[in-house]
């Protein structure tokens, strides 16, 4: 005979418990800091009204969206992948090609002309980054643990060198300049503030979405999954199948972040999308705490005053810069993995 579910305590009841009810006011404690700290962070950087700090905004909610995507795949159903630069860039090129019309200066070679407008390239390059998505998750999910990120690695790669030599199509090295702004109501979204507004925007709905997902019966089953994909295979759950939807929707969201910064930037090559990106939103995630999307966003804030900080040292040299913020973040990275491995806000290890 089964035993009947034990149904959750309303708050009250943990009045009368010490305990649960500690654990249950730091919890809330933790939430309430993080989010006044991401918010008045963001006030303050718009509130100095400079092109900087609206620049360090913008940098702040891509991150964000990339951050809290591939929470969903490492944190919450434990797949470490380093191809979400991947579908970052499939979603940027995307843009960047279906926004392409004749007045196109050509440099080298003959690129298709679609002159789509931004929100329609934008959708159609996230549902070709979803079927891209679903073909390598099918190929990855043969694979589990070190094998598994070994060939997200090579996916990394190998995408990275169709956008360096594909030039037909990508125009190589000389990357897509004149990328189309975003259009509302007939008016062309152009502005920094303006854009950033919409990025905003784009991110409040990425994360309500990873919410909804992470709080629903699907969200359980990945968790799940994270903690023993083989009990779950036993009470008749297709783990297989569970894992490619997240990781197409993951991509997806990916893509949206790609096709924002094409657009923004009105440049792209494929620099901006080599494996070490990867690694860099890999640590992002783990920065801000795996199986939390508030850690998500406040690894990116972390990491993006960290990285763009760095240029007002006063005795370190312009030329070192680049690889001072990546020596500062990895000794950052070890810190952390030595005294808080969970993470900024985390609840689980890697």
């Amino acid at each position: 005979m089964l035993e009947k579910p034990v149904a959750e305590s309303p708050w009250w009841r943990s009045l009368s418990n010490p305990r649960l009810l500690g654990t249950r006011l730091s919890s809330n404690v933790e939430l309430l800091i993080n989010f006044i700290v991401v918010v008045a962070t963001i006030v303050f950087i718009l509130s100095q009204g400079s092109g900087f700090g609206i620049r360090i905004a913008q940098l702040f909610a891509i991150f964000a969206i990339l951050a809290v995507s591939l929470n969903l795949v490492i944190g919450y159903t434990g797949l470490l992948s380093l191809a979400h630069v991947a579908f970052f860039g499939v979603g940027a090129y995307s843009v960047a090609i279906l926004t392409t019309d004749a007045a196109y200066e050509q440099v080298p070679g003959h690129i298709p002309h679609f002159g789509l407008s931004f929100f329609t390239a934008l959708f159609v390059g996230m549902a070709i980054t979803g079927v891209v998505a679903l073909f390598v998750g099918g190929v990855l999910s043969r694979f589990r643990d070190d094998i598994f990120v070994l060939v997200s690695v090579g996916f990394a790669v190998i995408s990275h060198r169709i956008f360096l030599f594909w030039q037909p199509v990508t125009r190589g090295p000389f990357g897509i300049h004149a990328i189309a702004k975003p259009e509302v109501g007939g008016m062309v979204i152009d502005s920094r503030l303006e854009f950033l507004f919409l990025t905003l925007a784009f991110l409040v709905i990425v994360f309500l979405i990873s919410w909804l997902i992470v709080r629903s019966s699907f969200g359980r089953v990945l968790m799940a999954i994270r903690e023993d994909e083989q009990a779950i295979e036993v009470f008749g759950y297709k783990a297989r199948y569970f894992k490619l939807t997240i990781w197409v929707i993951s991509a997806m969201m990916a893509a949206l972040a790609g096709g924002i910064t094409a657009s923004e930037q009105t440049f792209i090559d494929p620099q901006s999308f080599v494996l070490l990106e990867s690694i860099l939103l890999v640590t992002i995630v783990i920065l801000g705490g795996l199986g939390t999307l508030w850690g998500s966003l406040l690894g990116a804030l972390v990491f993006v005053l960290l990285n763009e900080g760095m240029r007002f040292v006063p005795f370190l040299p312009g030329e070192l810069i680049g690889q001072a913020r990546l020596a500062i973040l990895g000794i950052v990275i070890v810190l952390l993995m030595l005294f808080r491995p969970q993470g900024l806000v985390g609840r689980f290890k890697l």
